[in-house]
């Protein structure tokens, strides 16, 4: 069963430290930037990176629908799958994507790109979903890092494991 990456859009693509990271913005992404100028902070490495990956990319960021059409084509990557958020407000120290996410698993193996997630995010992934699962935090500053690709395609590429990851 190929793995999943759950991937959220604010702070690992679009980080939140400013303009500066990565290389200079592609002329499709500055004229997106009129409309939206957090969207110059997109690097255009990031599809060729996360398309190499040996799994099924699906969005999972709060700009839904909106990031097939916004954000796939300015990285150069096709219409993804998109986690529909349930209505509801939970709190506490789990993150209120974590269950969603497990559950939209399905007990497949999976790694969650964010900047939000904890400690508490990984225990409760540990205790509640059967398969392997890789919890990657990014840092929100300067966002996905090459780093980050080789630690995430380094687990994709392990034999099948048990426990919640970094």
């Amino acid at each position: 069963m190929r793995p999943v990456l759950f991937l959220d859009v604010d702070g690992p693509l679009i980080p939140f430290g400013g303009p500066g990271y990565g290389p200079p913005a592609t002329a499709r992404i500055r004229q997106a930037a009129r409309a939206n100028p957090l969207l110059e902070r997109l690097d255009p490495r990031h599809g060729a990176w996360l398309a190499a990956l040996p799994c099924d990319l699906v969005w999972a960021t709060t700009w839904g629908a909106d990031a097939n059409e916004v954000i796939a084509p300015l990285l150069g990557l096709p219409e993804l799958p998109v986690v529909d958020w349930p209505d509801g407000d939970e709190t506490g120290p789990v993150h209120w994507k974590t269950r969603g996410l497990v559950a939209w698993a399905a007990g497949r193996p999976f790694v969650w790109v964010d900047d939000e997630i904890a400690a508490a995010d990984r225990d409760w992934v540990g205790a509640h979903h059967p398969g392997p699962a890789l919890l990657h935090a990014v840092d929100r500053r300067c966002g996905l890092t090459h780093d980050d690709v080789t630690t995430i395609a380094a687990w994709l590429g392990r034999p099948a494991r048990s426990a919640a990851g970094t």
